[in-house]
């Protein structure tokens, strides 16, 4: 199984972006399919997570500002991120077979760069 996000970047604060992870090779129940992030400095926290119900949970900075999905038929992982604030600076990390009430996984993606600037 390979995860392999797309799409970070350096935005100003209020501006939008959207992450996506091909989960190639993954042919999981897709019980937890969940986006993580990790600022310098800090440990790593749930912000997204999804399960094969597409019932999403966020954590609370960010509900009502992110969204996440997952398109089976391509086997892809998203998150649409807006109204982005300079708190929301960090690495991002998808993960397949994830934890629903800790930050744990059995498949990691290698991350991608999220910088908000104010």
């Amino acid at each position: 199984v390979q995860l392999v996000e797309s799409g970070g970047g350096s935005v100003q604060a209020g501006g939008s972006l959207r992450l996506s992870c091909a989960a190639d090779g993954y042919t999981g129940y897709r019980y937890c399919m969940g986006w993580f992030r990790q600022a310098p400095g800090k440990e790593r926290e749930g912000v997204a997570r999804i399960g094969s119900d597409d019932i999403p949970s966020y954590e609370d900075s960010v509900k009502g500002r992110f969204n996440i999905s997952y398109d089976n038929a391509k086997k892809t992982l998203y998150l649409q991120m807006n109204g982005l604030k300079p708190e929301d600076t960090a690495m991002y990390y998808c993960a397949a077979d994830c934890s629903w009430v800790e930050v744990g996984a059995n498949y990691w993606g290698q991350g991608t760069q999220v910088t908000v600037s104010s």
